[in-house]
């Protein structure tokens, strides 16, 4: 009997031990977002549509103190189950003749409330009463207190106290006052009370018992309670925060896809005071932006140091949704505009194929079909490679991608972050520089972010780089926020863009010109510099702006999500404005990227062409240039002319003596981009005619140079509606601006033209030769062919 006895006990203690499910509650949660400060800046309601936040980690002391005065004053004595309290709720309930007390106990309430659908009868009481026992044995007094806060019906679809804490108050519980906190200490008893206009007397009544029990056991004094008694109850349920409704859903899709377990809870890099400033200027800049068709707007901002987005506002607010605000526009690709230009100029300086003020061609072109145009459809004939950038001039960006090739550019935006080209490199081609390419702003604000992060800290590392210095983006707060610094054997000498060239960069889009608002922004002392630069797409669907000193990185996006285009839509005027104003919310940064000095060299270019300097290069700047300009070509611009002793003409030694010569450097463009230059500069000086008797002695280039179509070895001209092939206005320019051309097509005489060299052609499918012949019998012969369609 008494072996019996053990192993019944055994088996008793075995199933006692048991009984406890694990975990206690499967209920589905809301995932709830919060700041880097644990404000919360939205939440997704669970799945079984109910408002309930994951497990409170703290009880707020007012309301331990209230639920237990309400509930279970002995809470923190007994073990779970309070004999007295039982004996008391069976006697009442005898004496009324129902059941008007169960006697629970808070541990008991959260047993119940784990184990829903049973019926409530003696033997679940008994039930609810050995696991309530169990319970104790395992978790702390505080832990079920969280577990019954966090678990209980508060009205309607609300569970838990922090829920009901923000859809009743709009604050979190620790912000409570006490007549707030004692209705929801009350509710959970009887949850239905809370809805507007039914029983609110009744719970009124309850809370303010409440907060007359609270003033006799001294927990409150009588002005805290005269006042809560004041306190009206709350109307209809509030709205949850939506500080950043696109943030909350990207996380909520990314949980959701994670096969790894969750935390509902998601603290974030995000700073609740930057993005609420950040959505009320993207606010008022919508205001402004929509009296032109154009409804959509996103920014994001982020630190340099670490990648942590303090700022994510992924479209314009519309209560009533028209204009497709509900789609996050920050992760959404669209065309890039002109946003890559930079990381190009960069590329280049790095491998020493450019140096910053090296003349690039400005002239129409052609290459292999591909046309591009400037914004304001004009040519300078030839600018400063750090000029047009700042100008974002699209012809000399075109020719310097065709340099260096789009393959090598393409694998470079790939390597450093850009997750959006889905197609070879060939299939892009050399629009791939212009907005051939879609970009995510999430990406676009990434990469910028990492090239500072890199320069920042090439001096930390000791004139190093660390490859992981180029990384996305990041908005989930790590539990350690420390910074890890690389160990020295994971420093590198090379990047993939050097410390020199960024350096430069950055300071070259400072000089971009900001809008007119911030135009002046040099005058002021408290201005800071932003190294920055827009875009515009085609069809002006996209504008974009991205700005960053050493401290943030900004990105902007203006534009329609469903791709209309509007007239205006430009990134100088809808996006760049947003930009300046974000940055101005931000805290004053007034340092600068410290010059990379080991990666620089003071070297001598021609102050004409930007090369390096020539033995005819007359006038000279010093310069800092990254040390692998050093094999950048010197200056072909300049030359040594002979001139006879007017100093009128030149000459040559077959019809000048060389003792009467005069020898002279001259700076000489080619005839395309003279000709346009010479208009933009007046101080340009066209190279003299040669002496007419030495005509007949001059060999060499032609003074003449064809400048539309540039690509004419294929051109195709089309038919008209009643079948006759088009006319192909050729454009031809010349050294002397008087100069007569004659034009002649297979030796068939077509006109002369003067001034602007301008001829139509007629040409049937087939090859052709055209011949120029200028007044001083100088000859261009260039031979093309004219296609069918579809060739």
């Amino acid at each position: 009997m008494r072996i019996l006895i053990i192993l019944v006990s055994a088996v008793l203690l075995f199933l006692f031990w048991f009984s406890l499910p694990d975990p206690l509650f499967t209920n589905p949660h809301s995932i709830v977002v919060e700041d880097k400060n644990d404000k919360l800046l939205g939440a997704i309601i669970a799945e079984d549509g109910q408002w309930r936040f994951p497990l409170v980690e703290n009880v707020p002391d007012k309301f331990v103190t209230a639920i237990t005065h309400f509930e279970d004053k002995n809470f923190f004595y007994h073990p779970g189950v309070n004999p007295f309290s039982i004996i008391r709720a069976a006697y009442q309930n005898i004496e009324e003749g129902k059941i008007v007390s169960g006697g629970s106990t808070i541990t008991m309430q959260v047993i119940r409330l784990s184990r829903q659908g049973k019926p409530r009868t003696f033997y679940q009481k008994f039930i609810e009463m050995i696991l309530a026992v169990r319970l104790e044995l395992s978790y702390s007094k505080n832990e079920i207190l969280a577990l019954h806060a966090s678990h209980s019906p508060f009205g309607g679809n609300v569970v838990g106290i922090e829920a009901a804490s923000w859809r009743y108050f709009g604050r979190t519980p620790e912000n409570l006052s006490w007549a707030e906190t004692c209705m929801l200490a009350v509710l959970p008893n009887s949850p239905s009370l809370i809805h507007p206009g039914k029983n609110r007397i009744l719970l009124k009544a309850k809370r303010d018992r409440l907060l007359n029990k609270l003033l006799q056991n001294h927990e409150i004094d009588s002005l805290t309670y005269d006042l809560s008694l004041s306190e009206p109850l709350p109307e209809k349920p509030l709205p949850l925060p939506k500080s950043a409704p696109h943030l909350t859903f990207e996380i909520s899709k990314q949980l959701k896809g994670s096969n790894e377990e969750i935390n509902p809870r998601v603290k974030t890099t995000i700073d609740e005071a930057v993005q609420q400033r950040a959505n009320a200027i993207i606010q008022s800049n919508h205001n402004k932006l929509k009296a032109n068709q154009i409804f959509n707007a996103a920014a994001i901002v982020a630190e340099i140091k670490t990648g942590n987005v303090i700022a994510y506002v992924g479209n314009t607010n519309d209560k009533q949704n028209r204009n497709e605000n509900w789609v996050d526009v920050i992760m959404a690709p669209r065309s890039s505009g002109s946003i890559l230009k930079p990381i190009l100029f960069a590329a280049m300086l790095t491998t020493g194929e450019l140096l910053p003020k090296a003349l690039l061609p400005d002239i129409p072109t052609q290459i292999g079909g591909f046309s591009p145009q400037n914004f304001n459809l004009g040519y300078d004939g030839a600018i400063p490679a750090d000029k047009a950038l700042a100008r974002s001039i699209n012809i000399p960006a075109v020719r310097m991608l065709k340099s260096f090739r789009t393959e090598r550019f393409y694998n470079l935006l790939t390597n450093i972050g850009m997750t959006t080209l889905n197609r070879p490199a060939s299939n892009y081609g050399l629009s791939l520089i212009l907005g051939g390419a879609e970009v995510k702003l999430w990406d676009i604000a990434g990469i910028y972010a990492s090239m500072a992060r890199s320069l920042n800290n090439y001096s930390n590392y000791g004139a190093s780089y660390y490859p992981r210095d180029y990384h996305p983006l990041n908005f989930i707060k790590e539990d350690d926020a420390k910074i890890n610094e690389p160990g020295f054997d994971q420093l590198e000498d090379n990047s993939v863009l050097n410390a020199a060239s960024l350096w430069i960069t950055f300071n070259t889009m400072i000089d971009v010109e900001r809008p007119d608002d911030h135009s002046f922004w040099r005058q002021f002392a408290s201005s800071q510099k932003i190294a920055w630069k827009t875009g515009t797409s085609f069809g002006f669907r996209d504008a974009w702006a991205i700005g960053l000193n050493k401290e943030y990185v900004v990105a902007v996006w203006a534009g329609n999500a469903d791709g209309e285009g509007r007239t205006g839509l430009i990134g100088i005027t809808a996006a760049a404005p947003i930009l300046f104003e974000i940055f101005n919310s931000l805290p004053y940064s007034p340092e600068w990227f410290e010059p990379p000095y080991e990666e620089l060299v003071n070297a001598e270019v021609c102050a004409k062409s930007g090369y390096r300097v020539s033995e005819y290069c007359t006038e000279k700047d010093s310069m800092w240039i990254p040390r692998t300009g050093l094999e950048f070509p010197v200056c072909p611009y300049h030359k040594l002319i002979h001139l006879d002793g007017s100093g009128k003409y030149r000459v040559t030694a077959e019809c000048e003596a060389p003792t009467k010569m005069m020898h002279k450097s001259w700076f000489v463009l080619p005839p395309a981009m003279e000709y346009f230059y010479k208009s933009k500069d007046f101080s340009y000086k066209t190279l003299p005619s040669y002496r007419k008797d030495c005509l007949d002695a001059i060999t060499g280039s032609s003074p003449m140079d064809l400048i539309y179509p540039r690509d004419i070895d294929k051109i195709y001209i089309p038919i008209d509606l009643v079948g006759t092939r088009s006319s192909a206005v050729f454009e031809v320019a010349h050294r002397q601006a008087d100069a007569s051309i004659f034009w002649h097509l297979d030796d068939e005489y077509l006109g002369q033209t003067q001034g602007k060299h301008r001829m139509p052609i007629n040409a049937e499918k087939g090859e052709h030769k055209l011949t120029l012949v200028d007044m001083d019998g100088n000859t261009f012969e260039r031979k093309f062919e004219v296609l069918s369609e579809g060739e």
